[in-house]
């Protein structure tokens, strides 16, 4: 690890009081504690910068890169001042939709909102009770916290961590006069969508969900058993009619979301034109802000929930239909939040490598991996990547998808 990476997350030992607190919640042991001198440092390389420790701490001691405190109040404060907007959402990245679908789990829960400011993050576990005080203070009137259901949380503790805050949290706005509703939370955990009429009973979705989540019927078509789905989209990649696909990620939504963006930048003569597929949970910043990250450089990015989700027929098809390269990027072995199954994603690279080699394209592809804690190593390689391409004769370009 760099200078630069260890920075992401670290503890200012002037400021700590050596309370342990941090240690205590850290759901992954990245934080090692002296048994002596009870002094706490942070093990970056065991790390997940899921910021739990962060909002933990009594006295801010834990330094963080992004969506830290100061910043998360400022981009509440000024959407609120800009808009009048009273009402806040946060959103954990793994089950934050899109705007209508966030609306329609509002609805389900007797909530119509309409208007709201909405904040993505990576955990709800990140967010400091002061945070909830701070919003509600400068004129915020209600907010919802859309979180993982427990067994869920990609970071094992957070959801349920940052629940038991915001009932407390509760309990002491009542006293100060704030009114019941002024603090909401909501479970919901992205799974599979099943459309039984398509399904054509071959079972491939049995064989391959690596959570034993999908059940074999003898006369009928397999059971989905929600409770122990984990919307890893393995399930998805298999199904040979799209009977079965992760919410949000449809094919034919993706498949048109990149072909009309390669149609629109190659008609406005931009060369080279990237696709970039990402895990949700390798990378955090340059998701959240594709103008800085993306736009400049004529990328589009699209977000999968894992590894396993990564589907390589879009990458072909990407390839075929304008874009002049496609990257995709994704976690480590030891960081992937859905560790079990990940050796079918990897088999799937290597058969995708090999069909690219023979159509002449392996070299417009490229496969890396990538943590939060490792700040600039995404942009670093994805302006290598695009050098390389530039360098690359252009893709035929696309007159539109039948």
């Amino acid at each position: 690890m760099s200078g630069e990476q260890t920075l992401v997350v670290s503890i200012n030992q002037d400021y700590c009081s050596r309370c342990s607190i941090c240690y205590s919640v850290c759901p992954y042991e990245a934080i090692k504690r002296d048994a002596e001198t009870g002094k706490v440092e942070i093990d970056i390389q065991k790390c997940q910068v899921c910021g739990i420790c962060y909002s933990a701490c009594p006295v801010f001691a834990i330094e963080i890169a992004y969506y830290d405190y100061d910043s998360l109040v400022k981009h509440v404060e000024d959407l609120h001042k800009k808009t009048g907007i009273e009402t806040l959402v946060l959103m954990c990245r793994g089950n934050s939709p899109s705007t209508r679908e966030v609306e329609e789990i509002l609805a389900e829960q007797g909530l119509r909102v309409k208007d709201y400011i909405p904040l993505r993050l990576p955990c709800s576990g990140r967010v400091p009770t002061e945070f909830i005080f701070k919003v509600l203070g400068f004129g915020v009137k209600n907010v919802v916290s859309v979180q993982c259901e427990d067994a869920f949380c990609r970071f094992k503790e957070g959801t349920k961590i940052n629940t038991r805050r915001l009932f407390l949290g509760r309990r002491v706005l009542e006293e100060l006069g704030f009114s019941k509703e002024a603090v909401r939370v909501i479970k919901y955990s992205r799974k599979v969508v099943y459309d039984t009429a398509k399904c054509v009973g071959c079972d491939k979705c049995v064989f391959i969900c690596p959570y034993a989540a999908i059940e074999a019927e003898p006369f009928a078509t397999p059971k989905i058993l929600y409770d122990y789905c984990m919307g890893c989209g393995a399930c998805a990649l298999v199904c040979p009619h799209y009977a079965i696909q992760i919410k949000g990620f449809e094919f034919e939504s993706v498949l048109k979301r990149y072909c009309d963006s390669a149609v629109r930048l190659k008609a406005e003569g931009k060369s080279p034109v990237i696709l970039v597929f990402c895990c949700q949970w390798s990378e955090f910043s340059a998701l959240d802000n594709p103008e800085g990250i993306f736009f400049k450089r004529n990328a589009v990015t699209l977000e999968v929930p894992c590894f396993k989700a990564l589907d390589p027929v879009h990458i072909v098809n990407a390839l075929q239909n304008g874009f002049d390269g496609v990257m995709a990027v994704v976690c480590s072995a030891e960081d992937c939040k859905l560790q079990e199954g990940r050796d079918t994603a990897e088999r799937n690279m290597t058969v995708l490598k090999d069909v690219l080699k023979k159509m002449n394209m392996l070299e417009r592809f490229e496969l890396f991996e990538a943590s939060p804690r490792q700040t600039g190593n995404f942009e670093e390689n994805l302006d290598k990547f695009v050098k390389k391409v530039a360098a690359l004769p252009p893709t035929t370009k696309p007159e539109g998808r039948d």
